[in-house]
């Protein structure tokens, strides 16, 4: 039965798309949260995306896995006594056949620490199929995490997969070797990685931990590119979300801070190459994430400066965007995120200024969205990156805080962003 709260949920949001059930392939269903009346938090997550033809950089998910081991190293920002996995075939058009998988601490580049290796069972099995569109999640495995610890997943498909879904901008690396490699602790047979690239992840979207030390409720960062660490140092960690979770650490007020951005993603919109619209992937990156007090919304960046999907190759021009389809479209995320229990923050918007697609009509429609984010009183609270990363309001990211390109910010630039957050606004 559906929860009053879920149901208002559902209703706020007026696009949602078909939320990914994590249930074992081969077993009962199990509920979301809850495996032997364990509490689970999530630790690490990331937006599941349709394959596609990257038009930034190359990547596996086009053509998928063939008799080949796939290792994966993610950061974790919660720990415990015990983690999952959650395994997506969300934008699979077959059943996706895992032959089996392992996990342990990493170590460098693709190596794992000796010693720490674990098979992952689903209910109980070494094998699993993931039916089309939806996830598995994997039995606990007993391995103690701290937060900031990283762990090394090992997936091994001894056939085809077809197309993969994936996360397509990580800025981390994945390996890749020929043939079953799970239990191999070096990293001698996974030569092989997309290079020069900033990294892709497979099938994984999301990582949990319980026991130890109770966590506080997950705060969700949830936006674009400028979310999802474009410009961030490839295997560095310092994207705006890894330096939040960082300093909340060093207040002694330690939360997992998951990342929901996707590198392009429009808040209107759906992409062919760009993942879903925010409002379609709300409920599923943000609400349907375990224990999650707070959501921050940075989004709106790619509907203002994009007018329809011609970047991944598709002759579609979108409505016009205004400022008011823009502020509808906020308005719809905080009464969804409130209908859960979930703080909502807003994110000012970053300026662009030396960008080459900079005009005064879309600064215009950044700095009139801003001061709705501002002054409007309907988010619980701001975080003004905006302020933050451009304080003299000269209407450009100075230099040394951006990419490169004036619009995206360097580590330095993400670590202004974090720390212009306000702690006591995630409570």
């Amino acid at each position: 039965m559906i929860s009053f709260a879920r149901a208002a949920s559902v209703a706020a949001l007026t696009a949602l798309s078909i939320a990914a059930t994590a249930v074992p392939a081969t077993a009962a269903p199990v509920p979301a949260g809850s495996a032997h009346h364990q509490r689970w938090s999530a630790a690490w997550s990331a937006p599941m995306m349709r394959p596609s033809a990257a038009p930034w950089f190359a990547t596996w998910a086009g053509q998928g896995f063939d008799h080949q081991s796939v290792r994966q190293v993610v950061r974790l920002s919660g720990g415990g006594k015990a983690v999952r996995f959650r395994l997506s075939n969300l934008n699979g058009t077959t059943p996706l056949r895992l032959t089996g998988a392992d996990v342990g601490r990493a170590a460098d580049g693709a190596a794992v620490v000796p010693g720490t290796v674990r098979p992952l069972r689903f209910a109980h099995r070494e094998s699993v199929v993931v039916p089309v569109g939806e996830e598995v999640l994997s039995d606990p495995v007993p391995l103690p995490v701290t937060a900031r610890d990283r762990v090394a997943l090992t997936l091994y498909f001894d056939g085809p997969t077809g197309p993969a879904t994936y996360h397509q901008l990580s800025m981390t690396t994945t390996y890749r070797a020929a043939g079953d490699h799970r239990g191999d602790t070096g990293a001698t047979a996974f030569t092989d990685a997309v290079r020069p690239g900033f990294g892709s992840w497979y099938y994984l979207s999301g990582v949990e931990v319980t026991g130890g030390r109770p966590a506080g409720k997950a705060v969700v960062a949830f936006g674009e590119s400028t979310t999802d660490g474009f410009g961030a140092t490839v295997d560095g960690d310092d994207r705006y979300p890894d330096r939040l979770a960082e300093r909340l650490i060093a207040a002694g007020r330690p939360r997992p801070v998951l990342n929901a951005g996707i590198g392009s993603n429009k808040m209107l919109a759906d992409s062919a190459c760009a993942g879903d619209s925010a409002l379609s992937r709300f409920e599923r990156d943000v609400l349907d994430q375990p224990n999650v007090g707070t959501v921050i919304v940075s989004h709106g960046m790619n509907d203002i400066l994009r007018t329809g999907d011609q970047i991944c190759g598709v002759d579609r021009d979108d409505p016009p965007v205004t400022l008011q389809r823009l502020i509808d479209a906020h308005r719809t995320l905080i009464r969804a995120a409130h209908a859960r229990g979930v703080r909502a923050v807003g994110a000012t918007l970053m300026p662009f200024g030396g960008a080459p697609f900079w005009t005064a009509q879309t600064d215009r429609m950044r700095r009139d969205l801003n001061e709705w984010i501002r002054s409007a009183g309907e988010y619980d609270a701001v975080a003004d990156f905006d302020r933050a990363i451009d304080p003299a309001g000269t209407g450009s990211i100075p230099d040394g805080y951006h990419f490169g390109d004036h619009l995206h910010p360097s580590p330095r630039g993400y670590q202004a962003m974090a720390d212009s957050v306000d702690l006591d606004s995630l409570r």
